[in-house]
């Protein structure tokens, strides 16, 4: 008895109502990429799923043919090739709805953060976002999701209310508290690793103005700011989120090709209590070269991120470690010192498995630095974060023990044989 599809010289997908870009094509050379530049995928074919029937039809496809099944939104969570395999891209399905009175939103698997902001804001709602308009929804959720607003409402992912979950035997469930509660635990945090979200639901929260952006200051005024900062993040209130940045600015930005120190900043607040929390990192960082804070709309904000070569996280941050990161700047084009902290540390009884939430610091830098590694290993908490890691063979270092090994029993429930496994899967 012939196999109903066929992953061949001819493919067949019957009933797909969305695009199939094969090799040899232009667009399959422009939708197999993702932004990661170590990825360079070369699946049997790149399919646009319009909708949940879609991705079942090109998953059981995969399935029948034995090969690799892949998931890719934008892009921004590809870390593995599902070469030979099928590639199946969720942009199509973007739909963003948003519930003013229960202050939630429900999107598709190819929706961005910056069309859930801009749907939330004339009810003057936001979502839990992260650093850019441009990042995917799902895979950053799914991932934890550090954004902007954490300090004062937690992970992304402790936001999720409820998801539409594709399995890998074909099946459609929902997973919320009442329903595959152990599934609902595991996506929050855990990956996209247990099936395919094909729609998400999450809390937003009352914030239409921040206080927010940032100051530019000499760069040699970050030895005596990082030692400062140290301690003043003991004491600033969870609605403020701040990262210290040191970096050599583009030919084509503010300050074009300084190396400088930067503060990002974002304040759910008064701008006026805002710059008086700020005084002791002004004080010590002394005149900025140039302060583009300012009371902005939450929808205008943009921090932006930094490409992670290198991440450790911290519980404590002793002099030591600023002096290890002001002389690594030498060398690198940029180098992120975050503060986390706030409602991340206070998870509730029934939040999922994102973990380190005791971390006091991370520092992200996106260019190799002979010997960083090395000489930060004795004070960092051997975590990483999954948003932030590119190796799927380090996906453990993401969780406790003890959540790890419960993600292990959820994934033996949902994908007994594995068929999920191009990515960060336990």
């Amino acid at each position: 008895m012939s196999r109903p599809y066929i992953i061949q010289d001819e493919i067949t997908l019957p009933g797909f109502q969305g695009a199939v870009h094969l090799p040899g094509q232009d667009t399959y050379d422009e939708l197999r990429r993702s932004l990661n530049p170590s990825v360079d995928a070369r699946p049997a074919l790149v399919a646009e799923a319009y909708g949940p029937a879609d991705v079942r039809t090109a998953l059981l496809a995969a399935r029948a043919n034995g090969v690799p099944f892949a998931v890719q939104a934008t892009g921004h969570g590809t870390h593995a090739a599902p070469d030979g395999g099928v590639l199946v891209r969720t942009s199509p399905m973007a739909s963003v709805l948003v519930d003013p009175v229960r202050r939630v939103a429900r999107v598709g698997p190819g929706a961005r953060w910056g069309q859930v902001i801009a749907a939330a804001a004339p009810f003057g709602l936001a979502p839990l976002s992260g650093s850019a308009p441009s990042v995917g929804v799902t895979g950053f959720t799914l991932g934890g999701g550090l954004g902007w607003l954490a300090r004062k409402h937690g992970f992304a992912a402790d936001s999720v209310v409820r998801a539409e979950v594709l399995l890998a035997d074909g099946r459609h469930v929902t997973a919320s508290a009442s329903s595959h509660p152990e599934l609902f635990w595991a996506l929050r945090g855990g990956g996209g690793g247990f099936g395919v979200v094909t729609s998400l639901e999450f809390r937003l929260y009352p914030v239409s103005q921040v206080y927010a952006g940032f100051a530019y200051f000499p760069v040699e005024a970050a030895a005596a700011t990082l030692d400062a900062y140290r301690t003043w993040i003991d004491d600033a209130p969870d609605e403020l989120s701040t990262a210290i940045v040191l970096k050599r600015m583009p030919a084509d930005g503010p300050l074009p090709g300084r190396h400088v120190m930067m503060v990002k900043v974002v304040y759910t607040g008064e701008a006026a209590e805002g710059r008086r929390l700020l005084a002791p990192l002004w004080r010590a960082a002394g005149p900025a070269l140039l302060d583009e804070t300012r009371t902005i709309a939450y929808a205008g904000t943009a921090m932006g991120g930094t490409p992670n070569r290198h991440m450790d996280m911290f519980d404590a941050v002793p002099g030591e470690v600023a002096d290890i990161l002001v002389a690594a700047a030498d060398h690198a084009q940029t180098v992120e010192i975050r503060h986390w902290g706030g409602a991340m540390g206070r998870p509730g009884p029934d939040a999922g498995p994102v973990s380190h939430r005791g971390t006091k610091l991370s520092v992200i830098v996106d260019t190799p630095v002979p010997g960083l590694a090395d000489a930060l290993r004795p004070y960092a908490n051997g975590g990483t974060f999954l948003n932030f890691l590119s190796d799927p063979g380090r996906t453990a270092a993401a969780y406790t023990a003890a959540d790890y090994d419960r993600l292990r029993k959820v994934k033996r429930a949902y994908d007994p044989d594995g068929f999920f496994r191009v990515g960060h899967v336990v």
